[in-house]
C-alpha cells in the first residue's frame, strides 16, 4: 500500500511539472488624464442645494455677508457658502450657528424659502477641533412641510433685526458685560433680497431671548430628523425660558445696549431685477 501511494505521488508530481503556467492578464492601461478631470458631475438635489447653482446675470449682485464665517468653513460643513447664494424676490435664508462655551461640539442650521413655494432645511452638527475636517459630522438635508413656511416668512419683519449686532445687557443699574462660562453662543443671519442682517448673542438668557423667534424657527425645522443631532439640543426648538427672560428685562426697564465689539450691518446691494418665478416642479 505504501509503495502504491508513493508511485501515485511521483506520477502526480511529474504531471504538474509538465503543465504550463496560466497566462496572466496584461496590466490595465493608466487612466486617460483628460477623462480623469472631466467626469459627469450629477446635479445635487434641491435638499442639498436649494438654489441649485444659480449664476449671476446682468444687473445682479450678491448680497454682502459679514457673519464671521469664512466661505471655506462652509465647505468643511458640506454647505454652499452663504456669500455665494443668489437670492430672488420673495425668498429668504435664515442661518443659525451654535457654539457651546465649553467643548468643541458645534452646529449650524440653514433654512431656505424659495419663491416657488418650497422650503428646505440643511443642518449640520459635529466636532470642530483637532483635525482639518469636521469630526463625527451629522448631515440633515430635507424639505419642509408647507405649514412650516408662513412662520419663517413672518420673521422677515420681526423687530429683532433692528437690534445692535453685538449687545450687552443693562438691567437698569448699569451695563455689565456678561461672561459666558457655560451655555451656547449664537450667530443668526437673515438673508433677503438686497440685504443681510447678522446678530451675535452670548449665553445670557436675556440676550438669547431677544432672538428667540429666529432660534426657535431654525431649530424646530431641524429637530426630530436625526437622533444624533437632537442629542446636541436637549430642548429642541424650545426657547421659551430665554424669551421670558428678555420680556422680563424689558418690563423692568432694562435694555440691550451696543457692545464694545458692535459693528454696522453689511451694506445693502441693489435689488435683483424681477422675473417670473419658476414653476413648482418636484423632481
Amino acid at each position: 500500500m505504501t509503495g502504491a501511494m508513493l508511485l501515485a505521488g511521483l506520477l502526480t508530481g511529474f504531471a504538474l511539472v509538465g503543465q504550463q503556467p496560466a497566462a496572466q492578464a496584461p496590466p490595465a492601461p493608466p487612466p486617460d488624464p483628460a477623462v480623469w478631470w472631466s467626469p459627469e458631475i450629477p446635479k445635487p438635489p434641491p435638499e442639498q442645494d436649494p438654489f441649485q447653482g444659480r449664476r449671476l446675470r446682468k444687473g445682479e449682485q450678491l448680497v454682502p455677508i459679514d457673519n464671521g464665517v469664512d466661505p471655506l468653513l462652509y465647505r468643511l460643513w458640506g454647505l454652499q457658502p452663504l456669500q455665494s447664494q443668489l437670492i430672488k424676490p420673495g425668498e429668504l435664508v435664515l442661518e443659525v450657528w451654535a457654539r457651546p462655551a465649553t467643548g468643541v461640539r458645534q452646529a449650524v442650521v440653514r433654512v431656505t424659502v424659495r419663491r416657488d413655494g418650497r422650503a428646505f432645511v440643511q443642518a449640520r452638527a459635529g466636532l470642530g477641533c483637532c483635525t482639518p475636517e469636521i469630526g463625527r459630522r451629522v448631515d440633515i438635508d430635507a424639505e419642509l412641510a408647507t405649514q412650516q413656511i408662513p412662520p419663517l416668512k413672518a420673521l422677515v419683519g420681526a423687530p429683532m433685526w433692528s437690534q445692535p449686532r453685538s449687545v450687552i445687557v443693562d438691567y437698569g443699574g448699569g451695563a455689565v458685560e456678561p461672561v459666558c462660562l457655560e451655555g451656547v453662543s449664537w450667530d443668526v443671519t437673515l438673508l433677503v433680497p438686497g440685504q443681510a442682517r447678522h446678530l451675535r448673542r452670548a449665553c445670557d438668557d436675556a440676550e438669547v431671548g431677544s432672538i428667540a423667534p429666529a432660534l426657535a424657527a431654525a431649530l424646530s425645522a431641524a429637530s426630530g430628523r436625526d437622533a444624533r443631532f437632537d442629542a446636541v439640543f436637549a430642548r429642541g426648538g424650545d426657547f421659551s425660558r430665554q424669551q421670558r427672560a428678555y420680556e422680563a428685562l424689558i418690563a423692568s426697564g432694562g435694555q440691550l445696549k451696543p457692545g464694545e465689539n458692535n459693528r454696522p450691518q453689511p451694506p445693502a446691494a441693489p435689488l435683483p431685477p424681477e422675473d417670473p418665478p419658476t414653476v413648482n416642479t418636484r423632481p
